[in-house]
């Protein structure tokens, strides 16, 4: 007997992942923001009601999507693990990857499409370690002749967080169904460190 709060939060939390699976096919049907909760309880098999035992609200499947892709983009970005402006590219190019894998989670991470969405402190902690990250491979970069100290000013790390997002929304604007080695603007992406350096080329 011991074993049943375990197998019911073990039921729970596949529940809980078979209905946030649910909300992603709908938002890339309908669009992130055109998520209805009818609706995933409708393929869920289940009345609407019966959902708020699992999210309480619309906003609350968002938040534990945005926790979800935070997490997953996290993964993506640490995954290289190497050091310095090398690092910064290669860490640039695996969250470009997984954006061009993950298009729905991407854009209620990165563009607000939902009104009146604020994420929870707990689901935004991973976005501030993905900032800690950037920073850290800045940091040696600077530390190793490769970049002027500037670069890691908040006005350095501001610009190298907005360097990806031009080419991703171009991309994800233009050619979305394209691969990443495809997509005329993704394949900008190795450039990127490059262009830091050149704004903030070491002394």
């Amino acid at each position: 007997m011991a074993d049943i709060p375990d197998r019911r939060a073990r039921r729970r939390a596949e529940t809980q992942a078979e209905i946030l699976g649910i909300a992603l096919g709908v938002m890339a049907e309908e669009g992130v923001a055109g998520l209805s909760l009818a609706t995933v309880a409708r393929r869920l098999g289940v009345r609407p009601p019966s959902l708020y035992k699992y999210f309480p609200s619309r906003h609350a499947v968002y938040d534990a999507l945005f926790k979800l892709g935070q997490e997953g983009y996290l993964a993506a970005v640490r995954g290289p693990g190497e050091p310095g402006l090398r690092g910064m590219g290669a860490s640039l190019e695996a969250g470009a990857r997984w954006i061009m894998d993950n298009q729905v989670l991407a854009q209620l991470l990165f563009w607000r499409p939902v009104p009146g969405f604020t994420p929870s402190p707990e689901s935004y902690a991973p976005a501030l370690a993905i900032h800690e990250h950037f920073a850290t491979l800045i940091g040696q970069a600077v530390a190793r002749g490769e970049l002027h100290p500037d670069a890691a000013s908040e006005e350095g790390l501001a610009l190298a967080a907005s360097l990806i997002a031009g080419p991703i929304s171009q991309q994800l604007a233009n050619e979305p169904d394209a691969t990443y080695e495809e997509g005329r603007f993704t394949r900008l992406v190795p450039r990127l460190p490059a262009v830091f350096a050149a704004v903030y080329p070491p002394p």
